[in-house]
């Protein structure tokens, strides 16, 4: 089976990549991570997350490319920005950051057609000690998340990876939102759950593009949407952390895309 542009599916309705894909990756992907580099030095107290997302959509135009998020199903803004007890898709407003502040910045930018999807922790000010441990149980979970993929794996062994991690270190992975296929359209087949068993869910070729990003609370894993219809946010009002990256599979295992040329990807590294 075959999409229209002549990619392989499979039974799943998952996209088998060219070799050549992967260059189109490489460049969105650089671009996406480059641009949260950049913000890094304006996550301080009493700065607004409007201003953050700003400068983001300033630098997407500036670099000749687009944001994916702008316009989509409605979506204003070039980023999510979700703090403390936000789990994911926060809106940028005029609410200023205080200090002790963590905040998850989420940046989608398409490159010649190709999405770059990826997403990190920021620090507004001084880190509390319970926040910096679950700042690195999520990135660590996230690695080794990543490294369950490789051909012939499914995903239900990364899945089982990020979980395992998480609930050995006493916090909970989201449910109600998960990772999902991306290369030249924002989402597509997989769902790339956080959580699940091992040996279960479609098997791994290369080829494949998707995203991972776990969501991790420190309290229970359920959220609630609010009013606006994006803010999911911690039903206990836990703090909740995420980090995402875009990845391939490559013939003997997977090549992530959205590394931070500068180092910045960890905030405390």
């Amino acid at each position: 089976m075959k999409d229209k542009a002549g990619h392989r599916l499979t039974r799943d309705g998952i996209r088998i990549h060219t070799q050549a894909d992967f260059e189109g990756m490489r460049v969105a992907g650089r671009l996406a991570a480059q641009l949260l580099d950049e913000v890094a030095e304006l996550v301080e107290p009493g700065q607004t997350t409007g201003a953050i997302d700003a400068y983001i959509e300033r630098r997407v135009t500036e670099e000749g490319a687009t944001s994916a998020t702008i316009g989509y199903k409605g979506y204003q803004h070039a980023t999510c920005i979700s703090v403390n007890h936000v789990v994911c898709h926060g809106i940028p407003g005029d609410k200023k950051l205080k200090d002790g502040d963590i905040l998850n910045i989420d940046v989608t930018v398409i490159v010649d057609g190709w999405y770059g999807d990826t997403s990190r922790m920021y620090v507004a000010g001084k880190l509390s000690r319970k926040a910096e441990r679950l700042i690195q149980v999520t990135h660590d979970s996230l690695l080794t998340g990543i490294e369950a993929v490789k051909p012939g794996n499914t995903f239900g062994d990364i899945g089982h990876a990020i979980q395992t991690f998480v609930e050995a270190n006493r916090m909970s992975v989201v449910r109600d939102f998960c990772g999902h296929g991306l290369g030249q359209v924002f989402h597509a087949p997989p769902n790339v759950l956080h959580y699940g068993r091992p040996g279960t869910g479609p098997v791994l070729e290369e080829g494949m593009f998707f995203t991972i990003e776990p969501m991790v609370n420190l309290g229970r894993p359920e959220t609630k949407v609010l009013a606006d219809e994006w803010t999911a946010v911690t039903r206990d009002k836990s703090l909740s952390a995420q980090f995402e990256h875009s990845v391939g599979v490559t013939a003997d295992g997977v090549e992530i895309f959205t590394l931070s040329p500068a180092g910045l990807f960890h905030p405390t590294y």
